[in-house]
């Protein structure tokens, strides 16, 4: 039976074509046997082979295991990218725990709940002033029996800001707690089906839920984009260099690009941070072929006043994901440098494959591209899940594959929610036309995507109602050019306070939520909408802000 879209497949892809599964740390072992001393990641202009890699990484492992956490422990990682990350990512797979990833990006009320939600004790951090501070709080807590804390300049000094470690028998650097480390004699017996990382997504009660993703559905979605990039792969018969500065802890950056480059012997070419001119000296001067990005990413390259005489001839893949991507942005890139820019879709409960476009196939501005093999999406009605409306009408994006998660962590309520059979709710509102592409209209959550990052309103709201003047706050999502969208904050204020500004308040909440999360406008009303029965409704606030768009801003401004 052919599938919506497979008329447009490369050649050669099917949509039932095989999709080969297994675990994590056999993907990096086979890798390392395949390509041995081939660069499997150059930082800093330090090269890591392959080999260098998986060494590191069993002795990582080693050190897990003789610390005590192996088959069924959570280990957090409070990580930037760097080489720790992968280091210990494969370390504490292979030892038989799983992962959790804390974003750098997040305040302490959601980390505060992922620690506690996931279990982790231990935790891996890194000496600089941006993480080990904030990783010392959770610590002297209680929430946490043990922190290693990797040392940046391990991997070359660069003049990074770096935080003191303390003397305590319980903190120890990763020098030394990998010291002396020696192999078990047999490693733990890890299966497809066992969970490799809890990563976390907004839930309905405004604090993150851990998507449960096995090394089954990490690896086959690895897989998934294999199957449809084959033919371009074989015909290009090269090794890529594939630049990395999505952050690692992001589901995107973890599968489209750590996880199945090192699969397929290519190189990573890792940066700590997006840095405009640092990402095109790699394009330009280190010749670098692929660039997985974020809106926000391709928005800055293509406002380059010379983008037009940039030389990006080196690149033969340039994609975005994480957020929409505005259709002008991208006819602004393909414009100036003859390289189409194009847009999937994916979610963290689909270990980010969805949607995909094919290399030849119809033009199609605004779309997200057809549903990728192995992958089957339909459209369901908002009022019944499992009634699946006709093309081209608008209702809930189902999915169902061998990446998508098997449910929340500790969340049965919410995991049943999710799901109608086997198939998952994404949130996503949409259609599908007549060819097999999908669009997506609006999303039924609350969710805010500013910049890639998810921004969930009722833990902005939370911090909010810490600040003495609020009486009661909505937080929505507004339009934002480089973002694509950003958090405002309605308020209603206590009696005898005064309106406060936007820098106020920032300043106010700069600790308490992280800067992806800081509201970029305030607006201050006399009543907040409510539902019939008496519940605060940001449905209604927007429906109001729709139908009032000169309504005045009392006070705006402020960009993190």
């Amino acid at each position: 039976m052919t599938r919506p879209g497979e008329q447009y497949y490369p050649e050669g892809v099917r949509w039932d074509s095989p999709i080969p599964r297994g675990t994590l740390p056999d993907l990096l072992a086979k890798a390392a046997a395949d390509f041995g001393s081939r660069v499997a990641i150059e930082f800093r202009d330090r090269p890591i082979s392959f080999d260098g890699l998986q060494d590191m990484v069993d002795v990582a492992a080693s050190a897990f295991l003789r610390a005590g956490y192996g088959k069924g422990a959570s280990i957090a990682l409070f990580l930037g990218n760097s080489p720790d990350h992968p280091v210990n990512f494969f370390g504490a797979l292979k030892a038989g725990a799983r992962v959790v990833h804390l974003s750098p990006l997040d305040g302490e009320i959601a980390l505060t709940h992922k620690l506690k939600d996931s279990g982790a004790r231990i935790l891996v951090t890194s000496n600089l002033a941006t993480l080990l501070p904030t990783a010392l709080k959770f610590f002297e807590k209680g929430l946490l029996d043990k922190l290693i804390v990797c040392e940046d300049e391990t991997w070359g000094d660069v003049g990074n800001p770096q935080a003191a470690i303390p003397a305590n028998s319980a903190i120890v650097t990763f020098r030394d707690f990998v010291k002396d480390a020696q192999p078990p004699a047999t490693w733990p017996q890890i299966d497809a089906d066992d969970i490799a990382l809890l990563q976390y997504t907004g839930g309905t009660t405004g604090l993150p839920k851990g998507a449960m993703l096995t090394h089954s559905n990490l690896t086959s979605a690895v897989s998934i984009y294999d199957v449809w990039g084959a033919k371009q792969k074989a015909e290009r018969n090269a090794i890529e260099r594939v630049i990395l500065v999505l952050p690692l802890f992001h589901i995107y950056a973890l599968t489209v690009v750590l996880l199945r480059t090192l699969k397929n012997g290519d190189t990573i070419s890792l940066h700590q941070r997006f840095d405009l001119e640092a990402v095109m000296r790699d394009i330009e001067v280190k010749r670098a072929t692929a660039f997985p990005g974020v809106p926000t990413m391709w928005i800055a390259i293509a406002s380059l006043p010379d983008l037009d005489k940039r030389d990006l001839s080196s690149l033969v893949y340039a994609g975005s994901g994480g957020a929409p991507l505005p259709v002008e942005v991208a006819k602004v890139f393909e414009r100036k440098t003859k390289l189409a820019l194009k847009s999937g879709w994916g979610m963290t409960e689909t270990c980010s494959p969805g949607t995909g476009h094919p290399p030849e196939g119809p033009e199609k501005p605004g779309s997200i591209g057809l549903m990728l093999p192995g992958i089957e999406m339909d459209v369901v009605s908002l009022d019944d899940p499992k009634k699946v409306m006709p093309v081209g009408e608008t209702g809930e994006i189902r999915i169902r594959g061998p990446n998508v998660t098997k449910g929340y962590w500790n969340r049965e309520a919410e995991t049943a929610e999710a799901f109608v059979g086997d198939r998952f709710l994404t949130g996503d509102i949409g259609y599908m036309d007549s060819d097999g592409y999908f669009y997506l209209v609006d999303r039924k959550k609350d969710m805010i995507i500013s910049g890639g990052f998810n921004v969930y309103p009722q833990m902005i709201e939370q911090a909010i109602y810490t600040h003495p003047s609020v009486q009661e706050v909505i937080v929505i999502g507004i339009p934002d050019d480089y973002r694509g969208e950003a958090s405002k904050a309605f308020v209603t204020l206590r009696a005898g306070a005064e309106p406060f500004t936007i820098e106020d308040l920032r300043a106010f909440l700069t600790g308490k939520l992280g800067k992806h999360e800081l509201p970029v406008a305030v607006e201050f009303l006399k009543e907040l909408p409510r539902t019939s029965v008496g519940k605060l409704s940001r449905h209604e606030l927007r429906n109001q802000q729709r139908h009032q768009p000169q309504q005045p801003k009392l006070a705006t401004g402020g960009r993190s």
